[in-house]
């Protein structure tokens, strides 16, 4: 399903959570930190903060946008907050007049979901110095006050599932499709090929980029590309990934998700998903900004720190030894054993 790029807030007030396991995730400016408690939602100690959110693409698009409306929707009642969602909002134009129009009506914190923004959110910061601004996926926050900034180490996932990938394939043939070469994607691609040959070094990975975060034909038509190549063995990353996950459930392919469980599109395909978590991230924004801190800070979810998890397919027939080997590859990775590279 193709997504059209025009803009059009939705506010949505969240007063209750929607259920989700909190994970605790570490910041990379404060390694140690401690995941944030949760202030009661009854409490009339704790005043009611607004948060805005702004997503580059339809908030149950299970994959990017889906995994931060999760994280934030879930916590607006433990937290106690009122949250608004302006999604599909991938147009940096209409993110940027989505992102001054809430922070002009006294929100307290925007996220921006999505690394083109970054030049927005360091022009507008200055001209908002009470409110805060949160963007990913990157690590930058322009030496703002008010600048929060989060990442994902998508590529100790990538590195798990490629890992997996290789033991399961037969004809040793593996497709990988991202969207644009930066942030996430990048790291994941990068990480999943790593996988891949460090299981089987005789694998044959094939790589390309679509150019687009939302252009599901593309991810289609590359799809198909590999599979004429004997690809048994897809993957992908962003928005766009349903063009490639049908081709695979078509053509009775494996694939494997990230950002989100996928398992839901193709419930015999789906091997297994990187799921990303970003309560903990969301948790400490919020604590730092009751606390005065309005930014400063760079947040990283990994493996680790339970921010990134390896959700396998119930319905998926993978093989006891090569789901032990994952597990075996995850355990590795956390321990520092295994370090996944990024370029």
């Amino acid at each position: 399903m193709k997504h059209h790029l025009s803009w059009r807030p939705v506010m949505l007030i969240l007063g209750t959570a929607v259920a989700l396991t909190a994970a605790a995730c570490g910041s990379s400016s404060t390694p140690s930190a401690p995941s944030a408690s949760a202030p009661s939602a009854s409490s009339s100690s704790v005043p009611t903060l607004k948060v805005a959110l702004i997503e580059p693409s339809l908030r149950n698009d299970l994959a990017f946008s889906q995994s931060m409306y999760a994280a934030a929707s879930s916590l607006a009642g433990p937290l106690h907050f009122t949250l608004s969602v302006s999604d599909n909002l991938f147009n940096t134009t209409d993110a940027a007049n989505a992102m001054r129009q809430s922070a002009s009506e006294g929100y307290k914190l925007g996220i921006t979901h999505g690394s083109q923004d970054g030049g927005t959110v360091q022009e507008l910061a200055p001209q908002f110095p009470k409110t805060s601004f949160a963007w990913g996926t990157a690590g930058v926050t322009y030496g703002l006050k008010n600048v929060f900034a989060y990442q994902a180490n998508s590529q100790e996932g990538g590195y798990v599932e490629g890992y997996v990938a290789a033991k399961l394939s037969k004809s040793k043939v593996l497709g990988v499709i991202g969207p644009i070469d930066v942030g996430d994607a990048h790291l994941y691609v990068v990480g999943f090929k790593a996988g891949a040959l460090a299981a089987d070094a005789s694998a044959t990975v094939h790589v390309s980029f679509t150019g687009s975060f939302s252009d599901d034909t593309l991810m289609a038509t590359a799809a198909k590309s590999y599979v004429s190549e004997k690809a048994d063995v897809l993957t992908g990353s962003s928005q766009s990934v349903v063009g490639a996950i049908g081709v695979a459930k078509s053509d009775k392919v494996a694939w494997f998700g990230t950002q989100w469980d996928q398992s839901s599109l193709a419930p015999s395909e789906v091997v297994a998903s990187q799921v990303y978590d970003w309560t903990g991230i969301v948790k400490q924004m919020i604590t730092a900004i009751r606390g005065g801190v309005l930014g400063g800070a760079t947040y990283t979810i990994t493996l680790g720190n339970g921010g990134e998890k390896i959700a396998y397919n119930p319905s998926y027939p993978l093989p006891t030894a090569v789901k032990a080997a994952g597990a075996h590859i995850v355990a590795e990775i956390i321990s520092g054993a295994i370090t996944p590279p990024t370029n």
